[in-house]
């Protein structure tokens, strides 16, 4: 099995503890499985969108700006 996860939102607020308030979260979760009766691969998308998130400071390990090839 395969899992890539992509998440984009947008960071509405943050402290110096790295609490963040996010808006528009939108999650994307791609899984790829090889089907080991046909050998054919099956990919299956599930997207998840957040109005408003809180996340508390010490959770965050690292924060990244866009990458512009995708």
């Amino acid at each position: 099995m395969y899992c890539k996860i992509f998440i984009r939102l947008l960071i509405k607020a943050f402290d110096i503890h790295l609490n963040l308030l996010l808006s528009d979260v939108e999650e994307k979760i791609i899984l790829r499985e090889i089907d080991k009766k046909t050998n054919k691969e099956n990919t299956k998308m599930i997207t998840k969108n957040f109005g408003l998130i809180y996340v508390r400071g010490d959770l965050v390990i690292m924060i990244s700006p866009p990458n512009k090839n995708i």
